[in-house]
This record gives C-alpha cells, sequence and structure tokens, in this order.
C-alpha cells in the first residue's frame, strides 16, 4: 500500500511539474520568435517608407549573419519580371501569389547557407511582394538552452517527487504500519491489552487514519474487556459449580451405600440429590443463556406489560406465600404495548420480584408498579429489605456478583445479570437503585410499540 501510494503520488507530482516544464518551455519559445517577428515587421515598415513602388531587386544584405542587420528583396509577381542579378532568399510559389494579391503575406523559418533565419513576406505594391530575413541563431540559441533547463527542472523534479511521494506516503501510513504491527503482536501473543500509540492532537483535527486507529484501539479496548469477562466466567462458573457439584458426589456416594442407610436418610439424601440436581442444571442454563451474550431471535409479539406484570405477580405469589406482592398499574398503562418475546420478559420480571422477595423480610410487601410514559412504558419492582449499599449499586448486575449481606442467601448471583441482559436485548433500561426510607427500587423502561425494526421480525396483535 505504502509502495502504491507512493508510486501514485510521485507521478501525480511529476505530471505537474512536467507539464509545468512544457508550458514555460513553449512560453519561452513563443515570446521569443515574437520577438524575432517584431523586429522583422519593423524592417519591413522601415524599407517601404524608404522606397515606394521598388522594383524587383535585392535591396540590402548579403545574408552573411550576424554582420548584416538583416536581408532584404522585392519579388516580382511573374519570373519574368526578375532582375537579372540573382535572388538572395529564397523564392517559393507562394512568394509569387503574395506578389499578385492572392495569397497573404506571413512568416517562414528558412536555412541560407547552413545557417537558421526567420522571413517575412508581404505585398509591396502591384505585383510586387517585399521579403525581409533576419538570423535566428540566436534565438534558436536561447530556444535550445531554455529546452535543457526545462529537462533538467524536470528531470530533478521527478527524482525529487519520488522521494517526496514516499516520505509522505510513510508518514501518512505510519498508523497504518503501527495498526499492522499491533495486529501482528496480538496475533503472535494473544494479548488484546496492546495499543497503537496515536499522534498528540486534538480529536477534530485528527485525520482518516488516524481515527481508523483510535477506532482500533476501541475496538482492542471492548476485545480485551470481553477477553476478560470470558475469563472471570468461566473462573466464576468453576467455583459456583464446585459446591453444588461437591455436594452431588457426596449425596451420591451415600446412596451407593444405601444397604447401610435407613429409610429416613435415603430419602433425605434422595430428595437432596435432586434438589441439587435442580439447582446444578438451572445454574448450567443460566451460565448457557448469559455466555451467549445475546438474545435470540424467536417470535417477536405485541406485549402489553400490564398484563405480564399480572401474570407474574400471581406466579410470584405462588412461590413465596410468605411475601405480600402489590400490583398498581396506571390508568395510562393499561393498554399499552411494548415490542418483545413475552416469554423473555416474564423471565425479566421474575428474575426482579424473585430478588425483591428473597430480600424481604417475612411478610414484607414487595411493591410493583406499572406506569405509562411519552414513549416508553415503566415498570418499577420495590422491596423493603436492607437495600443495596452505595458501594454495591455499580455492582448489582455484574454475574456471580453477590453483596457481603447476601452470600448467606441462596442463589448463584445470575438473576439480575440475565434481567439485564433481556432488558438490552429489547432495548429497554433496567436501572436499580436505593429507595426512600429503605430497600431497594428497580426501574424497567420499555420503549412502546413501533413498526418493525427489521423484517425478521413479527408482530401480533394481543388477544
Amino acid at each position: 500500500m505504502r509502495t502504491r501510494l507512493a508510486l501514485i503520488t510521485s507521478a501525480t507530482v511529476a505530471a505537474v511539474l512536467l507539464g509545468a516544464c512544457a508550458a514555460a518551455f513553449l512560453v519561452i519559445r513563443y515570446e521569443l520568435t515574437r520577438q524575432l517577428d517584431l523586429q522583422l515587421v519593423q524592417q519591413a515598415h522601415q524599407i517601404l517608407r524608404q522606397q515606394h513602388h521598388p522594383a524587383p531587386q535585392v535591396l540590402q544584405g548579403d545574408c552573411a549573419w550576424p554582420a548584416a542587420p538583416a536581408c532584404a528583396q522585392v519579388v516580382a509577381a511573374e519570373p519574368g519580371a526578375d532582375p537579372p542579378t540573382p535572388y538572395l532568399l529564397p523564392v517559393r510559389p507562394g512568394t509569387r501569389l503574395v506578389a499578385s494579391g492572392r495569397q497573404r503575406g506571413g512568416y517562414s523559418d528558412i536555412t541560407y547557407a547552413g545557417r537558421p533565419a526567420r522571413m517575412l513576406t508581404l505585398p509591396a505594391g502591384t505585383d510586387r511582394a517585399l521579403q525581409v530575413a533576419v538570423g535566428a541563431d540566436g534565438v534558436r540559441a536561447a530556444v535550445r538552452q531554455a529546452g535543457q533547463l526545462m529537462a533538467a527542472v524536470g528531470g530533478a523534479g521527478v527524482l525529487l517527487a519520488g522521494v517526496l511521494g514516499y516520505a509522505a506516503a510513510r508518514t501518512g501510513l505510519s498508523p497504518v504500519a503501527r495498526l499492522t504491527a499491533t495486529a501482528e503482536r496480538i496475533a503472535a501473543t494473544r494479548d488484546a491489552r496492546h495499543r497503537i500509540e496515536l499522534p498528540p492532537g486534538p480529536p477534530g483535527r485528527q485525520d482518516e487514519v488516524t481515527r481508523l486507529a483510535a477506532t482500533f484501539n476501541t475496538m482492542l479496548g471492548e476485545l480485551e474487556q470481553s477477553v476478560a469477562a470470558q475469563r472471570r466466567l468461566v473462573a466464576d462458573a468453576s467455583h459456583e459449580l464446585r459446591t453444588p457439584l461437591t455436594a452431588l458426589r457426596t449425596n451420591a456416594e451415600l446412596l451407593a451405600a444405601c444397604e447401610r442407610l435407613t429409610p429416613a436418610q435415603r430419602e433425605r439424601a434422595s430428595g437432596a440429590l435432586g434438589r441439587q440436581l435442580r439447582e446444578v442444571t438451572r445454574l448450567v442454563g443460566d451460565l448457557v443463556e448469559l455466555a451467549r451474550d445475546e438474545e435470540p431471535q424467536p417470535l417477536v409479539e405485541r406485549v402489553r406489560p400490564a398484563e405480564l406484570a399480572e401474570q407474574c405477580v400471581r406466579s410470584a405469589r405462588d412461590n413465596w406465600p410468605g411475601i405480600r406482592f402489590t400490583l398498581e398499574i396506571a390508568d395510562g398503562a393499561t393498554r399499552a404495548t411494548v415490542d418483545g418475546v413475552p416469554a423473555r420478559l416474564a423471565r425479566l420480571l421474575g428474575n426482579l420480584l424473585d430478588n425483591a422477595a428473597k430480600f424481604s423480610p417475612p411478610s414484607g410487601p414487595v411493591e410493583v408498579a406499572v406506569r405509562d410514559a411519552a414513549d416508553s412504558v415503566e415498570v418499577s419492582v420495590r422491596d423493603h429489605g436492607a437495600g443495596i449499599a452505595a458501594q454495591d449499586l455499580p455492582y448489582v448486575f455484574d454475574r456471580f456478583y453477590r453483596s457481603p449481606a447476601a452470600r448467606a442467601l441462596p442463589g448463584s448471583g445470575l438473576g439480575l445479570a440475565m434481567a439485564l441482559q433481556i432488558a438490552r436485548a429489547h432495548g429497554a433500561d433496567l436501572t436499580a437503585h436505593a429507595a426512600p426510607g429503605g430497600g431497594a427500587l428497580f426501574r424497567l423502561r420499555l420503549p412502546t410499540a413501533t413498526e418493525p425494526r427489521h423484517k425478521s421480525l413479527v408482530h401480533k396483535e394481543p388477544s
């Protein structure tokens, strides 16, 4: 790429420079020839003023340039009227036509005695033509010197253009070279912590290549975070699975020695084994969904958050009979709809309700409210437990994160992380707050239903 850019840049600069040199050479040649033509015109007018209607003859000069300033002769229209003395300057058929008035005069380049000259032919009365010639040695030499100078300047310019083009390509593509070196180093070391060094300067004045390097650095940061998140997930999953798997192995070993257990002991070990299997199965399922880091694309429907909240609250009352769940639905939110997958949204609200019930005191209330805003529907879930400490608020949605107050409670720390993932997949905003007066408050803002944003999304109106 650097070579191609250097060649293109050098060729462009060289073409412009050669064109400028060629134009300068043409201008110089034209001006020198024009000065010579003006000299011929002055000589011709001076001769015509001195001699009126001259006879065909050689008027002045012997063409021994540069001794004589000019040569002049009068040529007859008919060869029979020529003088006995031969003409010094060449007489062509066009000269006779100028003399007879059938053709206009003009300039011509001639060679006399092996030396260049410039000749002017113009009418000089009836059946007469005047020819005036001056030596063009000086003009030809000056034009030749100008051509040589322009050729030397052009050649030096082409070489300089090549050097400057390569330097410009190398300087301009230095961020790309650093980007390539960083990518190769990452590929060799598998370490995404490397970054491309950016040139100093305000972000608004950066060129496209520098912005590409900055974007690549941003991508590397995201990659590093993703790799770190995957490693944390594996480490946390290993840690979380170690305890239930140990319990499973212990209960399985107890059941293997069932002949030494009483019926009551066998029943307890069997029940514990079943519960632990269900816990491990649920934990593995949650891990699979979170490790995927994206939502599947099943059938998307028009969902009424008010109806969904009623269903989730009824299920929560069955699962947590010792907790009082209250539901408040604003008038404007009764018929509000959102685009989403009902099962996934139900999982989201169920996780929020389970979290609130887990941290609520016995017989404590959990307040659920559904309200309609201008372009969204807000579902809030509040409990009256110990609340969320200020230092824990930034981490409540992290995978496997459990505050010191929650480590003695059952759970794996994946419920809120999964709720946040489902919310983001639906374009919703899920936030956690410390509720006024104690407890935790979770707010879910779902965008109201719009036209399909993708052809693969199929919407159904709720029945």
